[in-house]
């Protein structure tokens, strides 16, 4: 029975080094992977922004008719 016992604390103890092992391998390779990416710049709008046209006028007009 008490060769039992001490299999099963070993196999808990070799199942947490694989899982930590692992665990840090992928926040290594993560890290690494971010720090690499090139950043990103915000694009610039391509139209001239806000434009109050004809149809935009109307619009508005029939909402203030109401």
């Amino acid at each position: 029975m008490k060769k039992q016992a001490s299999d099963m604390g070993r196999r808990q103890l070799l199942k947490a080094l694989a899982v930590g092992s692992a665990a840090g391998a992928v926040a290594t390779v993560s890290g690494q992977a971010l720090a690499a990416s090139p950043s990103v710049e915000p694009t610039k709008a391509k139209g001239d922004g806000y434009q109050e046209t004809d149809h935009v006028r109307s619009y508005y007009a029939s909402l203030r008719t109401k």
